[in-house]
């Protein structure tokens, strides 16, 4: 079995195995006419449940024979220009080439001692992505698994600088539309139920800073301490980003901790055009960005930013045979001084593979071309009557939904509009996500595909409506 381990004996093996698989792939991506099968958790299970992984195939190109019928034929394919859900980027090749790079060499980024050249590449595009937000020269971070152990790391941070007594007493405010991850963290970090604030947004789903003052100044009247205002820069369900400079001035007003999540809207920081939108977010306390939702790089690529690199210091435990205290003194760089994680991988080569074959602006031209789009895709919903639009995106996502116009029961619109979305699934043509807008089922396009046109967009409505009337003419023929 030594035969399947990576060593200067076998790298002939590795090229031949990585080759193959590569050519696999890119034939399978070559010959994709549509983002999805439609095969159903029904059909795809029995075939992977009857695979005895104590019986090994010994042979890479049998492996692949069956990785084809158990996920490569079935695989949700985020490059294909129709689908529209989630907030999944296609890739860009340097990054997949970095992928493929640090998953062999397989550095683990906690020491200095297991990464070296990595260590000092890693913090290198924190400097600039810290210098792109302009958090001053006293700036840190570190690369994340994510958002949520973005936010996380932030509000923990936030927690211990608040130095308060008590945990019950801590207050964090964010929108009523901001990241469940917000919640998450907070219970994660021993608050209570009540310790989230929702603060109401606007037409546009942006806060409301005349509710956020009012919520600061009746925490400051109750004796609780504000811990945290978490604005956001892109949110999930409607892109729509808060007005970071006046709740940077109130979070100045009130000594309270600034955190950006701009998970989605990070984008904007290499954008050409747009990069006005995020004004504010220099004055934060930690950002949070995620280059895998609009760099453009595979997952996972994210990274939690701080204006005081002090402040990491609050997620520093030093063990002997890691990274004893004098290597503080030492000048060792090592990472998981900074980091939630003690394991993890190299991800930020990616960007670094990105950036030196691309260059920032390559990645802004493709980000910029995606907010482009979206403002075209909702000129288009806002002038055909099969459909209401929510609002006018701020980044790339619309969200929508059918009104038939013989129909007006709103739980037989919902009813449809949920029909339309699985229908979408099943057949495979399209790839469309939901959400609930004041209680009511709607659609959503999140828009990250350069290459998507507004010809798919429109294809894509044409769609929704054909499933939506087909469901409401079944609906009238059963009532009859």
């Amino acid at each position: 079995m030594r035969s399947h381990l990576l060593n200067d004996t076998t790298a002939e093996l590795y090229r031949r195995s990585v080759t193959e698989g590569v050519e696999r792939v890119a034939a399978k991506i070559a010959a994709t006419d549509r983002p999805f099968t439609g095969v159903t958790v029904d059909a795809l299970a029995p075939r992977i449940e009857g695979i005895d992984l104590d019986k090994p195939l010994h042979d890479t190109a049998a492996v692949l024979d069956e990785l084809e019928e158990v996920y490569l034929r079935d695989a949700i394919y985020f490059h294909h220009p129709r689908y529209l859900a989630h907030l999944n980027c296609p890739v860009v090749i340097p990054a997949v080439l970095g992928e493929a790079v640090l998953s062999a060499v397989n550095s683990s980024l906690d020491t200095w001692d297991q990464s070296a050249g990595g260590t000092l590449i890693e913090r290198k595009l924190i400097d600039w992505t810290a210098d792109r937000i302009g958090l001053g020269p006293a700036a840190d971070g570190v690369f994340t698994s994510g958002g949520t152990q973005s936010n996380l790391q932030a509000l923990l941070l936030a927690r211990e600088e608040a130095k308060s007594d008590s945990n019950a007493r801590l207050r964090v405010f964010s929108s009523e539309v901001s990241h469940f991850s917000v919640k998450k963290s907070a219970k994660l970090l021993g608050l209570g139920p009540d310790s989230v604030v929702s603060v109401p947004v606007d037409h546009d789903k942006r806060m409301q800073t005349v509710a956020l003052a009012h919520e600061l100044e009746r925490c400051k009247k109750d004796g609780l301490v504000p811990m945290a205002v978490v604005a956001t820069a892109g949110t999930t369900d409607f892109g729509s980003i808060d007005p970071l400079p006046e709740i940077a001035e109130l979070c100045a007003q009130y000594g309270v901790w600034m955190h950006v999540d701009a998970a989605y809207g990070c984008g904007l920081l290499a954008s050409l055009k747009h990069r006005d939108r995020i004004d504010g977010i220099e004055r934060a306390d930690s950002v949070t960005v995620d280059y895998h939702k609009s760099f453009f790089q595979p997952v996972s690529s994210s990274a939690v930013l701080v204006r005081d690199a002090a402040t990491l210091r609050h997620a520093t435990y030093h063990a002997e045979y890691l990274n004893p205290r004098r290597m503080v003194q030492e000048r060792i760089p090592n990472q998981v001084d900074k980091s939630l994680q003690t394991t993890r991988r190299f991800d930020a080569l990616k960007l670094w593979m990105t950036l030196r074959t691309m260059g920032a602006d390559g990645i802004g031209q493709l980000f910029d071309e995606v907010c482009d789009l979206a403002a075209e895709g909702w000129k288009l919903l806002a002038a055909d009557p099969r459909f209401d639009v929510v609002v006018q995106p701020s980044l790339s996502t619309l969200v929508f939904r059918y009104i038939p116009a013989a129909v007006t029961d709103p739980a037989e619109i919902d009813r449809a509009n949920l029909y339309t979305r699985k229908a979408l699934f099943a057949s495979g043509d399209a790839v469309v996500a939901g959400t609930k807008v004041g209680g009511r089922h709607y659609l959503k396009f999140t828009l990250l595909n350069p290459e998507t046109t507004t010809a798919d967009i429109a294809a894509v409505l044409d769609l929704v409506a054909g499933h939506a009337e087909q469901y409401l003419g079944d609906s009238l023929d059963r009532a009859s």
